[in-house]
């Protein structure tokens, strides 16, 4: 020590002061979107508030509307998309145009223990400890205000009372459930919700506050309590430590620091903080909130160099493929001896049935909700709920898998892939043996995977793909025979079959293609599947069934407009439900689906789509339920005429030709429900169901 005086010797000796006269009311304030050459100091503060206990501060800052960098035309069209041309809710800009910003606060940080403000007098340092460390940014809740008017305004012009859930949501029965005792567990989930900890918040009042500018006598008096007030106390004895000592007080070790989480509504880490945590817990932390990510896009949020293998051994822990990306798994949402909060189905039931929404969603791109839950058997909002984890509704489509499918992924990692599939299959025999026998014929037709090493050569490939296809085409045939009861065929004097037709197996040629998804499987005809075409040399028809006659009545009084590729895929999925053994439908084609349409009270409707439209051809034959014996009939049969000159009408036409031709007999209660059953709405315009444009 001696040695390091004489190379660093005291030029001054400041005295410390502790003051604490504004302990626990000293904050502040930071503006981070602002240069500290243009302060607010001079600027005129309109109202201030604060909310103690969540250390949340408001400030209303007048905007200088004179000055030649403020564009008036825009000011007073935020005004206006605000506050609305009515005079009867209360304004937020009296004077019709954006004179004023309010700035809102953040913490900076949770832990002020080791600041705080100084002033530097005399040779004396005075410290005041801080009670907080606010951030000020602007607050765009006016926005949020403009667009709730906006959709007001589009809520009022669309005609009708018609709406998206139309297409989904029917009339059902209500049950009347008794809320049981709340569980400790149940409790602790409901008290750490997001939901909970906004309505307290929420239920803090604001205290208004009085602003005083840098130069007001009031500002001056309050400086001055900046100053230590005892400076003559007996307490304020000498410090006396050795350096070392006062060194450690300064900064203690790191292995003492405690983390503190943010006091935020969700209670989420933040990033600086995430990284703290052990890889495993960073992986797990992120897909239980994420809940739905691509594997690059799980790289870009970890530290950079974290080693890619060890992620992906830590995310198959909590995660599963779908379609090439991660989804979390359910036993995370939903731990052991837990329950659902809007129902209270037990946890190990929550679990299969999201793990039957996530294998279903392995199989195609789409669901529809009334269907899984027919299936699963939960209440609606747990279904919902599953749904919205990792799906998005689509008009009339159903929920459809939220990321698209990352081939990337499959392709770089084929182990990883084919591991996670035959973990698919392992949740398959152990949580849906009931469902397996059903959706057989689904599972056998779909691809999950699709690995192929990138050194294999094109030549390579083409055969190992006839190899697989000539396999899964034989597992197909003897699944097929187990299915169907062992008859002999019979026919009558007309030559035709009057029991199911046998599938003939038919040799692959080497020109035919491993997979068509046209309705083949490998480059064979589907039996099971309406998408088979007669004339592609594969299908041979015959004579439509009374059951398929029976099955097309009853979807179109249940359904009353169709358009063809809706019709298949109710009709396979109609087939997938049969028991084994029982299916009596036979080589169901689109020819014969198509005269069995029209031969059940239901004609074609030639809706004029327009040459831009998107839609395929199945999908502009639009079949409608004509005759059906109710006097309702000639409702429909003259809305259908309407859409044969027109594919999107208004309102007011079809309540005007309705009256015409049904003169007194058209109610608006029959204009409602013809819509609610033949239309949907979208922009102000009506149209038949199955050719809105996506």
């Amino acid at each position: 020590m001696a040695s390091g005086d004489d190379d660093d010797p005291i030029i001054q000796e400041i005295d410390v002061y502790l003051a604490r006269s504004l302990v626990e009311k000293l904050y502040l304030f930071q503006y981070p979107v602002r240069p500290a050459s243009m302060s607010y100091d001079n600027a005129a503060h309109l109202a201030a508030r604060i909310k103690p206990k969540q250390q949340k501060v408001e400030l209303e800052v007048a905007m200088d509307t004179m000055s030649p960098n403020y564009c008036r035309s825009k000011g007073e069209q935020i005004a206006l998309n605000v506050d609305g041309t009515s005079s009867e809710d209360p304004s937020v800009y009296s004077m019709k145009m954006m004179d004023k910003q309010t700035f809102s606060s953040i913490q900076a940080t949770t832990n002020t223990s080791r600041f705080a403000a100084a002033v530097f007098h005399k040779g004396e340092l005075h410290l005041t400890p801080l009670q907080g460390i606010l951030q000020m940014r602007p607050s765009f809740t006016y926005l949020d205000k403009a667009d709730t008017k906006h959709r007001e305004r589009e809520a009022a012009n669309e005609a009708g009372d018609s709406s998206q859930d139309e297409a989904e949501e029917d009339v059902k029965q209500i049950t009347v459930r008794f809320s049981r005792p709340e569980s400790e567990q149940a409790r602790q989930r409901r008290i750490q919700s997001y939901e909970f900890l906004q309505k307290k918040q929420a239920e803090e009042p604001w205290v208004h506050l009085h602003y005083h500018g840098i130069k007001d006598g009031r500002s001056e008096h309050e400086r001055q309590y900046l100053y230590c007030q005892a400076m003559d106390a007996t307490e304020n004895t000498e410090l006396v430590k050795t350096p070392r000592e006062y060194l450690a007080m300064l900064m203690p070790p790191l292995a003492e620091e405690k983390v503190i989480k943010p006091m935020g509504p969700s209670n989420v880490l933040s990033m600086a903080q995430l990284r703290t945590l052990p890889l495993g817990e960073q992986v797990r932390t992120l897909m239980k909130n994420v809940k739905v990510m691509p594997f690059a896009n799980l790289m870009g949020l970890l530290a950079s160099g974290t080693d890619s293998t060890v992620v992906l051994r830590c995310i198959q822990q909590v995660a599963l493929l779908v379609q090439g990306n991660w989804v979390v798994k359910s036993d995370v949402l939903y731990p052991k001896n837990t329950c659902s909060s809007h129902s209270g189905v037990p946890a190990e039931v929550l679990c299969r049935g999201r793990d039957f929404v996530m294998w279903r969603f392995t199989l195609e791109r789409t669901l529809m909700r009334k269907e899984v839950a027919a299936i699963i058997k939960l209440p609606p909002e747990d279904v919902k709920d599953f749904l919205e984890q990792m799906s998005v509704p689509r008009l009339n489509r159903g929920w459809e898998f939220l990321l698209p499918t990352d081939h990337d992924f499959i392709r770089k990692h084929p182990d990883v892939a084919q591991r996670q599939q035959m973990l698919w299959l392992g949740i398959q025999s152990n949580f849906f043996p009931k469902l397996l026998n059903s959706v057989r014929s689904v599972c056998s037709r779909r691809v999950v995977f699709a690995v192929a090493p990138a050194h294999v050569s094109g030549d390579q490939r083409l055969k190992a793909a006839r190899e697989s296809a000539r396999e899964n085409h034989a597992l197909m045939q003897r699944e097929l025979d187990s299915r169907r009861p062992k008859v002999s065929t019979n026919t009558g004097s007309s030559g035709e079959s009057s029991t199911p037709v046998q599938v003939k197996q038919e040799p692959m040629s080497d020109s035919e293609e491993p997979m068509d998804t046209n309705g083949s499987i490998n480059g064979y005809p589907d039996p099971t599947s309406p998408l088979s075409d007669p004339h592609n040399g594969h299908g041979h028809g015959h004579a439509f069934t009374p059951e398929l006659q029976e099955f097309v009545r009853s979807t179109f009084r249940k359904h009353y407009v169709l358009c063809l590729s809706e019709v298949k895929r109710l009709f396979n999925l109609h087939l997938a439900s049969l028991p084994t053994g029982h299916s009596v439908y036979g080589h169901v084609t689109d020819r014969m689906l198509q005269d069995t349409i029209l031969q059940s009270q239901c004609k074609q409707i030639l809706v004029p789509f327009p040459p831009q439209s998107n839609a395929t051809a199945d999908e502009q034959k639009v079949f409608g339920l004509w005759e059906s014996g109710e006097t309702f009939d000639k409702h429909r049969q003259v809305l259908f005429e309407i859409f044969m000159k027109n594919y999107r009408v208004r309102r007011s036409v079809i309540q005007t030709r309705l009256t015409q031709e049904l003169s007194d007999a058209a109610t608006k209660t029959d204009v409602d429900r013809l819509l609610k059953e033949c239309c949907t709405s979208l922009g102000g315009m009506w149209y038949l169901k199955g050719t809105v444009p996506s």
